[in-house]
């Protein structure tokens, strides 16, 4: 059964990543889904997966979209939305860039300039599903992908209600939770939680390039977890850091000053106060990582952790949760680390504080070793 408040057939202008996770996700739902992209091999493997029927290049022929989603790259994304509204005089547009501004003005200087009337710019509705992999194109989609992500909307007065309750029906059938934000709140929350991250990755990255193999074995969790978007897509990246670079910009002016008051402090780090200055940018940072939201957007919780030694087998870690489950704890957070030149895993379970001790003794009485 289609579900309800979605416009159908749905059209999907774009089969990367997310495009054809949306077309897998509308298509388990029930929805008629119909996928285009400029790139007939990506659109032939998204069709191959099942993320929905190619669209017939013949228009004439081609059904009349109830919702056109335009997953186009960013750098284009406002050219498709536009051409959208024009070709498809029914249908609801809504993009999935993850900056909002600049579609937007795309989409109001086309009103001043005649290309589109008011009405028909009061179909388009800008979004942005918060959720993605490092791997890209067709092959990497998942119809789950969106699940528990959230997805903002970022509706204008003039945006029609159809338009928006479209928006926020697909977004909630494919499992995501729907923010409201203005355009330009979006660009800039985005340009602190998504956009810098993916710079700090990328310069820490960078540092790697010529660094010895033996430096290098000797990296754990630390490196990797602050690293591990630095293998995103430069291309994207490009377009993305390009129409967000003023909001962008404000923070990197703001991190340029605690840089530079850092290095000051470094360049001569036994002079009176440099260590409690030290001291106050790493509480700043403790300060900041304490904001930011708990499991499943709950206030912020601290837990115990429980570590695990596990050999480097097939079964192991199955083994240990099967023991924890027995033990009635449950886990709130797990993490695997390795450990450098031995065959053996680190397996970081965290719990609530007060059930550390319970799951210690549990786990030692299984004759796990617990660190």
């Amino acid at each position: 059964m289609a579900p309800r408040g979605i416009p159908e057939p749905v059209l999907i202008r774009g089969t990367g990543l997310l495009g054809t996770s949306i077309g897998l996700g509308l298509r388990s739902a029930g929805a008629d889904t119909y996928l285009s992209d400029p790139s007939p091999s990506a659109q032939a493997v998204a069709v191959d997966i099942g993320a929905g029927q190619a669209f017939p290049g013949d228009l004439t022929a081609a059904p009349s979209p109830g919702v056109v989603v335009v997953a186009a790259p960013p750098d284009v994304a406002g050219q498709v939305v536009i051409d959208s509204l024009v070709r498809f005089p029914g249908a609801v547009v809504l993009d999935i860039a993850s900056v909002k501004g600049a579609i937007r003005r795309e989409v109001d200087a086309a009103v001043v300039g005649g290309t589109l009337t008011p009405a028909q710019a009061a179909r388009y509705v800008g979004t942005h599903p918060m959720a993605g992999r490092e791997r890209s194109g067709p092959v990497a989609a998942r119809g789950a992908l969106f699940t528990a992500a959230p997805w903002v909307v970022c509706a204008k007065g003039d945006t029609s209600p159809e338009a928006v309750s479209a928006a926020e029906e697909i977004a909630r059938v494919l499992g995501a939770t729907v923010h409201r934000m203005s355009a330009e709140d979006h660009d800039a929350s985005v340009a602190l939680i998504s956009h810098l991250p993916q710079i700090a990755a990328s310069l820490v990255s960078s540092r790697l390039q010529e660094t010895p193999a033996q430096s290098l074995a000797l990296s754990g969790n630390g490196l990797r977890d602050t690293t591990r978007i630095a293998a995103s897509d430069p291309q994207l990246w490009v377009q993305i850091l390009a129409a967000n670079a003023p909001d962008i910009l404000q923070i990197l002016y703001g991190v340029r000053e605690d840089l530079d008051r850092l290095i000051t402090t470094m360049e001569e780090p036994l002079a009176p106060g440099a260590r409690l200055d030290i001291a106050q940018l790493i509480a700043e940072g403790n300060a900041g990582h304490a904001r930011i939201p708990g499991k499943h957007g709950a206030p912020p919780q601290a837990f115990a952790v429980v570590t695990v030694i596990v050999d480097d087998t097939p079964g192991q870690i199955s083994a240990v949760l099967q023991d924890v489950g027995e033990a009635g704890v449950n886990v709130e957070d797990l993490r695997m680390d390795h450990s450098a030149g031995h065959e053996v895993g680190m397996l970081e379970i965290s719990v609530l504080p007060g059930r550390k001790q319970d799951l210690t003794d549990a786990l030692t009485a299984q004759g796990w070793k617990v660190v």
